[in-house]
């Protein structure tokens, strides 16, 4: 099959056009050694990108985190590295090029993933793309955590809080990313739960109006105060049970994620064979909790 002048457009673009010092260029990687990464410009000199230059991220392995082939966008320093190549940054352009992305990562609250590389006073740091970033301390656990040394170079999922482009200031947090699945997993179990479910719960919290029995698997429901069973009527559910009581309800209403339980219902109804609990086996996690159970253990999500 012959070849046209057509086959040949882009070669001869690339050819005749220009690259001056500033501009930002892409090309592709195409050799690796312990101090430089050589570019690809297609252009009649290749690019020469030092260590330093590549990313700002202190754990950067030139060896382990570049590899042949891969697209590289970096800003050309200057024409002549004093050997005939173009020195290049892809630092210099990733800094410039990561605040609209970390922008577009703050608006859609997307999830990333980071590796915490040291604990700071008020929290940890990590890189995100070469760009620090900093966790304050309540943001990187559902709970409070008194020895952030502990979470060192473990791999974490968190989103973009702050994005400061002017003051260079990255903000994450992992503690969303972790209520947003223990919401995740509440509502798949509480879409699990049928109308008329008996168990015996406890009573984690007493207001005016009835008591939050705890049920299991960090999920709770309104016990309220007309259905709890006494020989006069109640002013206030402190009258006959305390916190930490263990308590036989049934479930009666399920709407909107809220759960609706009674002890009365017990007592009035004949007695139904009670359905047997079923046990939910959660996945264990890789990265900041040995099991997500446990953080739904008991745990009460506050509205925001």
């Amino acid at each position: 099959m012959s070849e046209t002048m057509a086959d040949f457009s882009s070669e001869l673009n690339n050819s005749m056009r220009v690259i001056n010092a500033g501009d930002m260029v892409t090309g592709t990687v195409v050799g690796v050694s312990d101090t430089e990464v050589t570019v690809d410009l297609q252009y009649f000199a290749e690019g020469i990108i030092r260590a330093a230059d590549y990313s700002g991220d202190p754990s950067f392995n030139i060896r382990q985190d570049v590899e042949i082939g891969a697209e590289v966008t970096a800003v050309v320093l200057r024409m002549d590295d004093g050997h005939g190549n173009i020195l290049l940054s892809r630092r210099k352009a990733n800094e410039i090029l990561i605040w609209d992305k970390l922008k577009e990562l703050l608006k859609n609250k997307t999830h990333i993933t980071v590796k915490i590389a040291q604990a700071v006073k008020g929290g940890a740091v990590a890189y995100y793309e070469g760009i620090r970033a900093f966790i304050p301390a309540s943001k990187i656990a559902l709970s409070f955590i008194e020895d952030l040394e502990t979470f060192v170079g473990r791999e974490v999922d968190a989103i973009v809080i702050t994005a400061d482009e002017e003051n260079k200031r990255l903000v994450l947090s992992v503690r969303d990313v972790l209520r947003e699945k223990a919401e995740e997993e509440k509502a798949k179990m509480v879409s699990n739960l049928k109308v008329g479910f008996v168990t015996e719960g406890t009573v984690e919290s007493l207001k005016d109006y009835g008591a939050f029995v705890g049920i299991g698997n960090g999920i709770d429901g309104l016990l309220h105060i007309s259905q709890i069973p006494s020989d006069k009527r109640l002013k206030h559910p402190k009258e006959v049970l305390n916190v930490g009581d263990k308590v036989k309800v049934r479930v009666t209403r399920i709407q909107d994620g809220r759960i609706s339980l009674s002890m009365r219902a017990l007592e009035e109804e004949a007695p139904a064979e009670e359905l047997v609990e079923e046990k939910v086996v959660l996945p264990k996690s890789e990265k900041l909790t040995t099991n997500l159970g446990s953080l739904l253990a008991g745990l009460n999500l506050p509205e925001e």
